[in-house]
């Protein structure tokens, strides 16, 4: 019979285990049950009332973010036994940012909908999250919230610094430069030979503070992994003692009924919003967050990131705003470093997974270099939050990252120089002819979640080649793409609604004027409304992109940026209850 369990430390009687109805009976299903799982060699007290631990793994060999997870999962199964629990691995789709075409983002809601079914259809009690590359972190993060059992996450970490001919180099940060320099010469090819073996040079995650830094860091922010989550390189031994500590608690989480729709509040979020203001986070942790929250039916949206980052500095010196590295910032104090400084702005009673608030974790936490994390007193950058814009040309809102932007940039009228596409700015970004001034700005359409299909990270495009041999650096770019965390530049991105749906963006075509107004938080196309009804009157809407498969459901489904970028049927949940025999 089931052993008795603890009752809850968070107001509610501890609900059945789930998997009694797996392996809690003396029934023809039951005798299935644990007699096929026995093949792998387990013994029969395993199935005798312990919590069942699912530990979802991302591990995939073309994920290479994530290809030390198999070993990482001894850890965690090695804790889940310790603590009298019975661990079971299961895998999901892995999403690797640096081979998958067209985008990840295009199967992070595939994942999540992965995630979701295995979690509920399986005899698991709690679950552990393995998570690393970009996407993996909010995917699962968004199916394990739909069922709202008991769970932990756990980061893949860092890579080592990379270094290259005596200068540390960052992970995504440095190809674009390199790709620069390669373009004006200042590269050859042999160099960015060399280069690549220096920059990617342990297993982990990229170590500047892009998408998977800044998820990690959510994670923990959010309450949902164990204090230094963000920040431990992958590779250090701390890592594995991590992984073993998060499967020993996830046991005693189970017997208190600690689900994450207790720790996932609105606080919670709040929490989350500000610590990515002040670590300089990338710009994808904001349809991210809105995804996840939406699974859970918490009312966060983008003026909730306006409102809260607004007056939050940014602290840490992080590339791609900053020097230095992550394995640097884990050196510093890491996170809860920063959440100590940022302690006016944040709810501190939040609850996390250790049981503990997130004060009580990070209130101690001692900061060992303060030009990795600045004080609050004297910040790297005076503003690190996410601007949202709004105006004629994105009325559902578009964002913008101050800390990597070009302040003389942030307000600045000028020409639109228009492509209507990917295929079309490839084709003439380059081109010695084309009519482009280092005051113009810079356009791109049709990127967004259906244009692409799949809101690719190409927000961020190089600027063309005759103005880049020229010095300049920066220049405005607008799209309805994303970018990638480790980029950098005054890029306004998620521009909503997006071309592909006739938002604003499709009908700008090249000569019109824009305004960019960040302070003001403003984005205005200088063109009448009365042309801007001639010009929807003259748009079509481009071709499907498929005709089957999950494309064509995606394509079908997919919210706007301004919504999180799930799909519209899996907004919400539908807990963890347990389905009809198979038998």
């Amino acid at each position: 019979m089931p052993k008795s369990r603890k009752p809850s430390k968070h107001g509610t009687p501890p609900r059945k285990l789930r998997s009694t109805e797996w392996f809690g009976r003396h029934d023809r299903d039951a005798l299935v049950h644990r007699s096929w799982m026995k093949n792998q060699g387990l013994p029969h007290d395993l199935f005798d009332g312990r919590p069942v631990i699912g530990i979802c793994n991302t591990w995939s060999e073309v994920t290479p973010c994530n290809a030390h997870f198999r070993e990482l999962a001894e850890h965690v199964k090695a804790g889940v036994l310790e603590a009298g629990g019975f661990p079971l691995e299961f895998p999901v789709m892995s999403l690797g940012e640096t081979l998958m075409r067209p985008t990840t983002m295009l199967f992070r809601n595939q994942v999540a909908m992965d995630v979701e079914e295995s979690i509920r259809a399986n005899p698991f009690d709690g679950i552990v999250l393995m998570m690393g590359c970009d996407k993996t972190t909010p995917a699962l993060l968004m199916g394990a919230a739909s069922c709202d059992l008991p769970t932990i996450g756990i980061s893949g970490g860092p890579m080592l610094n990379g270094k290259f001919r005596g200068h540390d180099i960052g992970s995504g940060t440095h190809v674009w430069k390199f790709t620069e320099a390669l373009k004006t010469g200042e590269m050859k090819l042999k160099d960015l030979t060399e280069a690549e073996a220096c920059m990617s040079r342990s297993a982990g995650h990229c170590m500047t503070m892009g998408t998977a830094s800044t998820m990690a860091s959510m994670v923990e922010s959010l309450g949902m992994a164990l204090p230094t989550n963000a920040a431990i390189p992958a590779v250090d031994s701390r890592r594995k003692v991590l992984c073993r500590m998060s499967g020993r608690r996830i046991v005693e989480m189970v017997k208190e009924d600690l689900v994450m729709s207790k720790i996932l509040t609105k606080n919670a979020f709040e929490n989350a919003i500000v610590v990515n203001g002040a670590i300089g986070g990338s710009t994808n942790a904001v349809v991210h967050l809105l995804a996840i929250a939406g699974r859970l039916g918490i009312d966060v949206t983008l003026d909730d990131w306006d409102r809260l980052g607004r007056d939050v500095p940014c602290l840490v010196d992080l590339m791609p705003s900053g020097r230095f590295l992550m394995e640097d910032f884990y050196y510093a104090g890491g996170l809860p470093v920063v959440i100590r400084e940022i302690e006016s702005f944040i709810h501190k009673k939040a609850l996390t997974v250790n049981g503990r608030t997130l004060w009580q974790n990070c209130r101690d936490a001692v900061n060992y270099n303060t030009e990795v994390i600045t004080p609050l007193a004297k910040p790297f950058k005076k503003q690190g939050g996410i601007a949202v814009l709004r105006g004629n040309l994105a009325p559902d809102g578009a964002v913008l990252k101050p800390s990597a932007a070009t302040p003389k940039l942030m307000k600045h009228s000028g020409r639109a120089v228009v492509f209507e596409s990917i295929d079309d700015l490839h084709a003439r970004i380059d081109d010695p002819k084309l009519d482009v001034q280092e005051t113009d700005i810079l356009v791109l359409k049709n990127c967004g979640p259906r244009g692409y299909p799949g809101f690719p990270e190409v927000g961020n495009f190089a600027l063309p080649a005759k103005l880049l041999k020229k010095g300049v650096t920066d220049m405005i770019r607008i799209s309805d793409a994303r970018m990638s965390g480790t980029a950098y530049g005054t890029v306004v991105l998620h521009t909503a609604p997006e071309a592909a749906v006739g938002g604003p963006l499709a009908l700008v075509e090249t000569g019109d004027r824009i305004t960019l107004d960040v302070p003001a938080r403003k984005l205005q196309l200088h063109v009448d409304e009365a042309e801007l009804e001639r010009r929807r009157a003259r748009w079509t809407p481009l071709p499907p992109h498929s005709d089957r498969g999950w494309v064509k459901l995606y394509c079908a489904t997919v919210l706007q940026a301004d919504k999180g970028v799930d799909l519209d049927f899996l907004v919400g949940g539908s807990g963890a209850k347990v389905g009809r025999e198979s038998h």
